[in-house]
């Protein structure tokens, strides 16, 4: 690994006093030739990874305690007093970076994704869009701490919404029924208030894209994303591809279980049961055994794997990166939604997060955070930060494909399934969810779209388009009665609300991982993982078409490639026993 002396090892990056004078240096260095630029490009990236490690550390206990005043306080006097400061000295290293090398010639098969991503980043910089960036971390804040302060209370306890989520897959109608219905009232209890956050929210990032020269944005958001290798109507190709084809793939599974579970028409409580009658999938009793038996699942996949995952911990922590530790799993009140990894890039520890409550997608959610860990992990040797980072579509491949890679293992002894029926079950529902989560994917990407094309819109009109994507994508129930609930649906997807447009990427990743998965049955597993393992060590060294290929998979989101892999999932699942 590259070293550098320059950020001293003890500094506290959470102050802008602290990192100001090595902002200054670096903006002040002579930099006399390439190898002398090579240096500054990575005692640059140190000095950010410092900040970035920062600024994680807070973001990760805020969201592990919504509830803590002294987090939530630390975060947000974090955003109004450092980000603010640095951006616009980070901006003239951007300049400077960039006259540098076109000044000096350095490798151009090493550089190019540097050199390109910079380019755009200084064209994208605005002054005065600094107070708007820090006006939305302030509204993502808020939207979490609502968030994270809902609770219900359902058979005589008070329960956070994803330890309800166990409830929906009971075989007892009335039961699920009743859940379903707790979850909704709550979240329209709050729905104003997040409909609030989400007006202010399009208004500011409206007013970013037009302060930086764009129409919409989308636009903006297309180059500040780096996303030069495909367009707008790439994703609308996508949607066109799930409304023909993912639909009634959705529409097959929907027709038979209505006919299993011997209804009329399903309900939205009725999608999360078992269609066969059959008591919920548990595969493990709480943080801790998640990870004892995924430890079990990633070792008999590859053993790089085991190791790699065994050095995160053994799931019992609940405290956020205190005293090191680097996974918060289990669901709790006052916890922020959803589930993430975060690599703290200065001392390359990645951090998992996630709402654990019991449940199979729980399996799921881990092994694919620890996807993302382990790309992070392969990628440690990389002295250029912005290199130690690959683009988001190449960055859910390497989770997805866990979910997918480690099936075959999930019953093996001492992992989640210990009958062969459980094993087909569980194996079954994540096929299946792969290609039909590929719809939701595209109701998200089509419905953010339209939001920013058409800023000025009502929340009448936003409903409307909500309703009207749910009808040509969403599920085949019935929501007669639902209303006011259909409605909001789309306020549950946080991405919506702190990470804006960023959602087509699980589609492009998922078929990517598919293809992935693909090579293991037709080539062997090792050859699948050690192609894996080849593209992740990439890390965002190469365009992304690149990382793709790098894994023997194509870039491909078109409606002859999602057809092609749902025919052939199709097949497999023909295989496995209902």
């Amino acid at each position: 690994m590259a070293t550098s002396t320059f950020v001293p090892p003890d500094l506290d990056a959470s102050t802008f006093e602290a990192v100001e004078p090595l902002l200054r240096a670096l903006l002040e260095r002579p930099v006399h030739d390439a190898g002398e630029l090579e240096r500054w490009l990575v005692d640059r990236s140190e000095l950010g990874a410092a900040c970035s490690e920062s600024a994680a550390r807070l973001y990760i206990n805020m969201t592990c305690h919504t509830d803590d005043a002294a987090a939530q306080q630390a975060y947000l006097n974090y955003i109004e007093s450092v980000p603010p400061k640095i951006k616009p000295l980070a901006f003239e290293l951007d300049k400077r970076q960039k006259s540098l090398c076109d000044k000096h010639d350095l490798d151009p098969r090493r550089y190019e994704v540097l050199e390109r991503d910079t380019a755009a980043d200084v064209d994208l910089f605005r002054e005065e869009n600094v107070p708007l960036e820090t006006e939305l971390d302030r509204l993502s804040q808020r939207y979490d701490q609502t968030i994270g302060a809902m609770m219900v209370s359902f058979e005589g306890q008070d329960r956070t919404l994803p330890q309800m989520a166990q409830y929906l897959e009971r075989t007892e109608r009335p039961v699920r029924e009743g859940a379903w219905r707790a979850i909704s009232q709550r979240r329209l209890q709050d729905a104003g208030t997040i409909n609030e956050i989400f007006d202010h929210m399009i208004e500011l990032r409206h007013s970013i894209a037009r302060n930086a020269g764009f129409d919409d944005f989308v636009a903006y958001t297309f180059k500040s994303k780096h996303r030069f290798d495909y367009t707008p109507e790439h994703c609308r190709q996508f949607w066109r591809a799930c409304e023909e084809v993912i639909v009634p793939f959705n529409r097959r599974l929907e027709e038979r279980r209505t006919r299993q579970l011997g209804l009329d028409a399903l309900r939205p409580w009725d999608l999360a049961v078992d269609p066969k009658g059959r008591e919920p999938l548990r595969p493990f009793a709480g943080g801790a055994d998640l990870v004892r038996k995924t430890r079990v699942a990633m070792n008999a996949l590859d053993p790089r794997l085991g190791t790699m995952f065994d050095s995160l911990g053994d799931g019992t922590t609940a405290r956020g990166v205190k005293d090191g530790a680097q996974l918060d799993l289990d669901s709790r009140k006052g916890k922020a939604p959803g589930g993430y990894q975060y690599m703290q890039d200065r001392s390359r520890k990645p951090f998992i997060f996630m709402n654990a409550a019991g449940l199979h997608r729980d399996v799921e959610t881990m092994v694919h955070e620890a996807g993302h860990a382990f790309h992070s992990m392969f990628c440690v040797d990389e002295p250029l930060l912005h290199y130690r980072h690959a683009p988001i579509e190449f960055c859910e491949v390497a989770s997805m494909s866990m979910e997918l890679l480690t099936m075959p293992h999930w019953g093996v002894p001492g992992a989640f399934y210990a009958n062969a029926s459980d094993l087909a079950r569980a194996q079954r529902q994540q096929l299946e969810g792969s290609i039909s989560l590929l719809a939701w994917i595209a109701t998200i990407d089509a419905f953010q779209q339209w939001i920013y094309t058409n800023p000025g819109h009502t929340r009448t009109q936003r409903t409307e388009q909500w309703l009207h994507l749910d009808e040509t994508l969403g599920a085949g129930v019935s929501w007669d009665g639902l209303d006011a609930e259909r409605e909001v649906v789309w306020q549950k997807q946080p991405h919506l609300f702190g990470a804006p447009l960023y959602y087509i990427e699980y589609g492009i990743a998922q078929l990517g991982a598919l293809g992935l998965w693909l090579r293991s049955l037709e080539e062997g597993p090792s050859v699948a993982i050690d192609a894996y393992i080849k593209a992740l060590s990439l890390g965002g060294s190469r365009p992304l078409p690149e990382l793709f290929a790098a894994a023997g998979i194509e870039f491909d989101f078109g409606p002859s490639r999602v057809a092609r892999l749902v025919e052939r999932v199709e097949k497999e699942l023909a295989k496995l026993p209902e």
